[in-house]
């Protein structure tokens, strides 16, 4: 199965949701994940782990929209990755 996480989504982002994601593929084996954010400071997390390299990918999404911004203007004014 696999899932995709907003690697901006939530506090101590990406730190956080990287360490979770790791935590993850490496207890449940039948599982993938897609991370979404600016690659470089994922895979700057990532590589601070030992997991099976191909259940974890990164989606380069350069965009991020802030917790300060209204939803829908963040839509239409950014770049949404394809």
């Amino acid at each position: 199965m696999r899932f995709v996480v907003d690697g901006m989504g939530g506090d101590n982002s990406p730190s956080a949701v990287v360490e979770g994601a790791v935590m993850a593929v490496n207890e449940f084996s039948d599982i993938e994940l897609v991370i979404t954010g600016p690659q470089q400071a994922i895979q700057d997390e990532l590589d601070k782990y030992q997991y099976e390299k191909r259940k974890i990918t990164i989606l380069d999404a350069t965009e991020v929209i802030s917790t300060n911004e209204h939803p829908v203007m963040a839509i239409k004014k950014k770049r949404i990755p394809a």
